[in-house]
């Protein structure tokens, strides 16, 4: 069995290869980086050899990996066919041999490649002695495997909602994870060359040290100052670990082979439907009925919640992440009102082809009116309450309270300008959104896209000219003390702003139905 599901393996990545050109291309760029990648940091731990920090750089490096192959399951559960073991639940398999088979095919791919080259430099730069090299043949394959069975075990404990459209949502959030993670890799990188270099990091390495798989290039490092009761207390702790991993994973193997699922269980059986009583905090009517609509396109439909997450994230990280550093100032907080401001924009390509139903509801620009107002408040449900939450936070960490209000007005003016400009820019540049695929413009139609998105910010930020003058003014003039009043005045200006906008492109979205309609429905 382990022969055949190897060729399977084999199999699946050559039929994949074929499909096309730039599937192709994308797997031999990625094992380029991949390997060149490897290379290089197998070469840096090489050279580490005898340094005397060769552990402290080791052993978190390999912590590092192994959270990456418990992590990358849950956001790409596509990437590799043979994480599905549901396929094979058909067939006459038991799940000792099962889970040996899929072990070892498990070993085929770029990524057990870059774990070995890591593992056998991060035991290499720490192997001093015949002892020691012996720990080391010992170690490096505990470690593979044990990355290897945690990614398979994570996946396999999650499939079913892995392979669902909440998986599938899930995954939407990896762009979020690796944004974040490269932010705390950065802040952490500047934390530790700002309290003493790599000797800040020898008692983080100590600790993990005793957690599997480090604890194995641990071992190594212990049998290289003699203590190998230590040395084998750490490579009993990671054969250990496999140990548990396989058992865990042959479980979650039965459990899907054996377990009924949702086809062959009844959704809801008589004695056991639920009814669920829908309370309405909207407002009666049209205006409701479209926030309505519209937030549950945030939530339900992946390219606007990527959107959507995309921007609440952006929004938070580049205000805090600066004020973390210490080069950030307290107007960076209205990056999180730009950011979600642009969410107005292209309001009907988010509906694509189903637009005409929308269409068929408007007869006059008052249609259009109410319209698009309800989809601003939708957004200002979500937008306001968030863009003052970031705007305190970042004058919190910062410590400048009295700058509050003039932020929290210009805030509010930048947003109000952006939903006016987003709406202009939705009737006038309309774009399709394709469902499939990680395009977010339909081929042919970037120009309007670039002229909706960036039009709309330049004018956005020309209608808030008045607002940055007073603000200007207030400051040079030595009246900073009054800038307490850009809070009521910025607010009201948003919204004006916002109303006018609203106004102004109804007529338009009325007047252009059929060409928005045509637009919309391309992708």
């Amino acid at each position: 069995m382990t022969t055949t599901l190897v060729q399977l393996k084999l199999a699946l990545l050559r039929n994949g290869l074929r499909q096309s050109a730039g599937r192709r291309a994308a797997y031999i760029a990625s094992l380029l980086a991949a390997t060149l990648l490897a290379a290089l940091q197998l070469l840096g731990l090489i050279l580490l050899h005898g340094n005397a920090h060769a552990a402290t750089i080791g052993i978190p490096l390999t912590t590092l990996l192994a959270l990456g192959w418990a992590v990358l399951p849950l956001f790409f559960p596509s990437g590799d066919e043979t994480l599905d073991p549901t396929r094979l639940a058909m067939l006459p398999l038991r799940p000792d041999p099962l889970v040996r088979g899929l072990l070892v095919a498990s070993l085929v791919g770029i990524g057990p490649l870059f774990t070995l080259c890591l593992a056998f430099g991060a035991a290499y730069a720490v192997a001093h002695g015949a002892a020691a090299a012996v720990v080391a043949v010992l170690a490096i394959p505990l470690t593979v495997l044990t990355c290897v069975a945690l990614a398979r075990t994570v996946a396999a404990a999650n499939i079913r909602l892995l392979t669902s459209r909440k998986g599938r949502d899930l995954a939407v959030l990896s762009g979020l994870v690796i944004a974040v993670g490269a932010q705390l890799v950065n802040l952490g990188v500047q934390r530790l060359g700002a309290a003493g270099g790599v000797d800040a990091l020898a008692p983080v390495a100590k600790v993990l040290g005793w957690i599997p798989p480090a604890s194995a290039i641990a071992a190594v490092d212990a049998t290289s100052k003699g203590s190998y009761a230590t040395a084998l207390a750490q490579l009993a702790l990671c054969a250990a670990a496999l140990l548990t991993l396989l058992t865990l994973w042959r479980r979650a193997l039965t459990r899907l082979m054996t377990a009924p699922d949702g086809s062959t269980i009844e959704a809801a059986a008589p004695g056991r439907r639920r009814t669920t009583t829908r309370r309405r905090l909207l407002p009666e009517g049209r205006t409701g009925t479209v926030m309505e609509r519209s937030l549950r396109y945030v939530w339900r439909d992946p390219k606007t919640k990527a959107a959507w997450v995309t921007s609440l994230a952006i929004g938070l990280i580049v205000p805090v992440f600066n004020a973390l550093q210490g080069t950030g100032t307290v107007y960076f907080a209205c990056f999180a009102s730009g950011m979600l401001g642009i969410q107005m924009y292209n309001q009907f390509g988010q509906d694509t082809s189903a637009f005409w139903m929308v269409a068929m509801t408007i007869a006059s620009p008052k249609d259009a009116y109410a319209e698009l107002r309800a989809r601003a408040y939708a957004l200002l449900l979500i937008t306001l309450p968030y863009a003052t939450l970031v705007t305190v936070v970042t004058t919190a960490m910062l410590d400048a309270w009295p700058d509050l209000p003039e932020v929290l007005g210009l805030s509010y003016a930048l947003l109000g300008a952006m939903l006016a400009t987003g709406a202009w820019t939705s009737a006038r540049f309309p774009y399709s959104i394709p469902q499939e695929g990680y395009k977010n413009v339909a081929p042919g139609q970037a120009g309007l896209a670039w002229i909706s998105i960036f039009g709309g910010m330049v004018a956005a930020a020309l209608l808030c000219a008045p607002l940055l003058a007073l603000a200007i003014t207030l400051h040079a003039t030595g009246s900073a003390s009054w800038s307490w009043i850009l809070l009521p005045v910025g607010a009201a200006y948003g919204a004006a702003a916002t109303l006018l906008g609203l106004r102004l492109a109804a007529p338009r979205t009325a007047d252009r139905l059929p060409e928005i309609l045509l637009a919309v429905s391309k992708g």
